[in-house]
């Protein structure tokens, strides 16, 4: 049996994983808890941020709550109802204002490493795809990686326009409490 190559040799032969393939399993474990608890945490603010427009605004928001999250789950959907959220959060809180191009660079690296990451599932599908194709996997890490950059970014505009005063409100100012 061959030792190299991809763990499924084809033909119902299989060889056992080595060291670096086995320590693979591990980090990518470790990279799923880091995933779904950020992805949660920004849910949560997403949440907080979508409430909070429409409080600005007194408008509802374009996209019903169940959206929020089936957005980024729904198949072509979650290609843009995610973005779409996000810009009408945007225009809310921060009417007139351009849209901050962060928007659109979390935006598009995150479609590009979620396109990048089609036809792959399992960690040993990622172990046999690294013995093919690695400048793919790598760019499509890379796009990930870049988009959860921009996603601060992101966050700290919307978060920031949201705590600018309006026209018609007195700038605020911070208390101390008295001594």
């Amino acid at each position: 049996m061959p030792a190299s190559g991809p763990p499924d040799q084809g033909d119902g032969r299989h060889r056992p994983l080595n060291a670096l393939e086995n320590d693979y399993h591990l980090v990518s474990a470790l990279g799923v808890v880091a995933t779904v608890l950020c992805a949660l945490t920004f849910l949560a603010w997403l949440w907080r941020v979508r409430d909070n427009a429409r409080i600005l605004s007194g408008q509802p928001p374009r996209h019903a709550w169940p959206w929020v999250y089936a957005g980024w789950l729904v198949p072509v959907a979650n290609l843009w109802i995610p973005r779409a959220i996000i810009v009408d959060i945007h225009r809310a809180s921060a009417p007139g204002e351009r849209l901050p191009r962060a928007v659109n660079w979390w935006w598009g690296l995150w479609l590009a490493g979620v396109l990048g990451a089609v036809g792959v599932g399992t960690t040993d599908q990622v172990i046999a795809r690294a013995y093919r194709d690695v400048p793919p996997l790598l760019a499509g890490d890379a796009a990930v990686l870049g988009a959860a950059l921009a996603g601060i970014l992101v966050v700290r505009a919307l978060t920031a326009a949201q705590q600018r005063p309006g026209p018609a409100e007195p700038p605020r100012q911070a208390t101390t409490p008295p001594r």
